[in-house]
């Protein structure tokens, strides 16, 4: 047997196969290189050479016995006979390597670093151990930021995978590697040097594909990633080049043409779940219901088990006003992640949708409770955060302001980041409650704790636009301009306040300004509407119908635009059938938004259609029962109706809403029209119902 060992050592030592690596788990800190001690006494003969390659190759033996059945004993033989070859030679770099190497494979971490670092010491160009230690400290990189140990390591890996590449420069693996360790030390441009060089090799690569256009995307190049897959997608027909560029498209909002890059990436490979998670997603962005539904439906198929993708089937199902579905697809949810908070979100969401106050509270409350029954916990703590702010907007939905600020003040005890969420809650419902004094309190506390947050200079801006206070709230806006791109935010903003302080003019000027500064279609679309909106204000029929018209364009499902375009139509008689289909396109997208639901509801009056009028009105109060217009509106019908005494109700009701108002919201000429109106029908009634009333003959 040793001779015949002998033969095989000595014939193919050189071409001896090297085993798959069995990639090491983590381990301790490499240790500083320490210098091998020469175990070879110096007037010692010359050893035996063969005897060298027969404990080299027995170790190799050992080595692929012990990767075959994971025996810890085939590890500590084949140690022993690798340690033996090298007493035999010591200066052996390709023993020292493999040794190395089943110290790793065995996990004996430390002690593979140190052979693999003498191995190196000896021949610097050993690309077996540069690979072996690269993969180490790779294995030891799991928090980046759990300490110095860690980043010490990642150092570490970048040098190695930095040798290699310098032996090898085609190997790709590592390249992709150096690329994901210079992205986890912000060094992009270094990044993308290595991805370009890698595609310029293998044009189709798509790790190197994914990589690069994620950091372009990082940095805002989204057009340069979008450019960089759609070429690829140009000389590929793999679905995943299709499958990036949906996600370049997505996250640059350009979510119709995402929606076609998924479709081309299913077309070549129907069943991958994550093409058709991607696609779903395009759709719902687009408010593409009914289409997201099938495809959820359809990963439901594929991925039985998977709790998600039945939360997001609840959650279209609700949109879609079908609550009965809805509901059942959360009970599979549960069913599926039992206590996973978007499961408990949605169902409280449901419950809000439905009108079951009472339960999503209930729902909220247990979690809080189940929550805080556990240690304290960043994790928890986040969780509580939005389980308080649900609640806090279930409470505002029930008309329990006082509840619902108790809650964002808990929500607020919980972290700085929570404070600070919890500040703009209040402040909106302070605003929505119409104490607009009380908010701008707020606003101005939360200022002085940061005096730098944009986010709040802009929330009291439109604050005092509410008041119709344009001097005070256009110098804190003008004050956030940069000259630069970013001024297209600012600029909508100064609009927005300008118009609420009926300052047409100024605002129209900002508008366009917005719109100069305008990069992508969804930017010129939120202008385009903006001035709609102005013009509208102004009784500019025709300029305000090109603006909803431009927007309409540019995003055919915009619901925001479908509603006020056709409410324009339809509250000035015209064209009724074209806006009613417009509105309904947008009650479809929302089916409980209550502003929807009343300019269906108006549009259907102006038709004389009273019983869908009266539906969708009834409708609209139930979800916005303090807003004097919708009141108003579901009267004159009661009024069509011959329903007086219902109609007066309302318009009363109507009338006491008007005077809690804002006063940027508040039309004295509605407001006069209104009184009028009531106090006709109360005439008339006493007349008839006075005794000296004529009698009828």
């Amino acid at each position: 047997m040793k001779t015949l060992l002998r033969i095989i050592a000595v014939t193919a030592l050189g071409v001896l196969p090297v085993a798959t690596i069995t990639a090491a788990q983590t381990a301790p800190a490499a240790p500083q290189d320490t210098q091998k001690p020469d175990t070879q006494k110096p007037d010692a003969p010359p050893p035996d050479r063969s005897d060298s390659y027969y404990y080299f190759t027995l170790g190799h033996v050992n080595e692929l016995q012990f990767e075959l059945t994971g025996d810890g004993q085939r590890a500590t033989q084949a140690i022993d006979a690798y340690k033996k070859a090298l007493e035999l030679s010591p200066n052996s770099s390709v023993v020292m390597e493999r040794l190395a190497e089943i110290y790793a494979k065995s996990q004996r971490i430390h002690d593979a670093v140190l052979e693999a670092q003498a191995a190196l010491r000896i021949d610097p160009d050993n690309i077996d151990a540069h690979k072996l230690l690269a993969r180490i400290y790779v294995r030891t990189l799991g928090d980046i930021n759990a300490g110095d140990v860690q980043r010490e390591n990642l150092g570490k890996a970048i040098e190695q995978f930095q040798d290699i590449l310098k032996l090898e420069p085609d190997d790709l693996y590592s390249a992709l590697w150096l690329a994901r360790l210079y992205r986890f030390e912000n060094q992009h441009a270094d990044a993308e040097k290595v991805l370009r060089g890698i595609l310029q090799r293998d044009a189709d690569n798509g790790p190197a594909l994914e990589q690069l256009s994620q950091i372009l995307m990082d940095e805002g190049r989204s057009q340069e990633a979008i450019q960089l897959l759609s070429d690829a997608a140009n000389d590929s027909a793999s679905p995943d080049v299709y499958d990036l560029l949906g996600d370049a498209y997505n996250q640059a909002h350009e979510y119709d043409k995402a929606e076609d890059a998924y479709r081309k990436a299913i077309a070549q490979d129907p069943d991958d779940p994550g093409h058709l998670h991607g696609l779903a997603n395009a759709l719902m962005a687009q408010d593409k219901y009914p289409e997201a539904l099938e495809i959820f439906k359809k990963l439901t198929e594929i991925e039985p088990t998977t709790g998600d993708n039945f939360v997001r089937m609840a959650e279209l199902y609700r949109r879609l006003g079908k609550f009965d579905q809805a509901e059942a697809a959360i009970v599979r949810a549960k069913q599926l992640s039992p206590g996973n908070l978007e499961v408990l979100v949605n169902e409280a969401l449901l419950y809000d949708d439905e009108g079951r106050y009472e339960d999503a509270i209930k729902v909220l409350s247990d979690a809080i409770g189940g929550v805080r029954s556990q240690s304290s916990t960043d994790g928890n703590r986040n969780v509580l955060s939005i389980l308080y702010e649900q609640l806090g907007h279930t409470y505002r939905l029930a008309g329990n302001d006082p509840l619902a600020i108790r809650a964002y003040e808990d929500m607020g005890k919980l972290s700085p980041e929570s404070d600070k969420r919890a500040q703009m809650l209040l402040i909106d419902t302070y605003r929505e409650n119409r104490d607009i004094d009380k908010a701008i309190a707020e606003t101005k506390k939360a200022l002085e704790a940061s005096p730098k947050d944009d986010g709040l200079t802009v929330q009291l801006a439109m604050l005092y636009g509410e008041k119709l206070d344009a001097a005070s709230a256009a110098p804190l806006l003008q004050s956030l301009l940069r000259n630069d791109d970013s001024d297209f935010e600012v600029y909508l903003d100064l609009a927005q306040v300008l118009e609420r302080c009926k300052k047409y003019p100024e605002a129209e000027q900002d508008a366009q300004k917005a719109l100069g500064l305008a990069k992508d279609s969804a930017s010129k679309e939120s202008a385009w509407f903006m001035l709609g909106i102005i013009y509208e204000r102004q009784k500019k029929w025709d300029q305000a119908e090109g603006e909803f018209k431009k927007a309409l364009a540019a995003n055919p499902t915009n619901a925001a635009v479908l509603n006020y375009y056709g409410y324009m139509l339809a509250d000035r008689g015209l064209r009724l059938d074209e806006a009613t289909s417009m509105i309904q396109r947008a009650v479809q997208q929302d089916p409980n938004n209550g502003a929807y639901l009343d300019s269906l509801g108006w549009a259907y009056y102006k038709q004389n259609k009273l019983t869908e009028a009266e539906e969708n009105l009834r409708k609209a109060v139930e979800h916005q029962m303090h807003d004097p217009t919708i009141l108003a509106h579901l009267g004159d019908v009661y009024a069509k109706m011959g329903q007086k005494d219902r109609a007066v109700d309302l318009w009363e009701r109507s009338l006491v809403e008007w005077q809690k108002s804002v006063p940027a919201d508040y039309e004295a000429d509605r407001v006069s029209e209104l009184d009028a109106q009531v106090k006709a029908v109360k005439r008339h009634t006493a007349q008839k119902t006075s005794p000296d009333a004529p009698k009828p003959q």
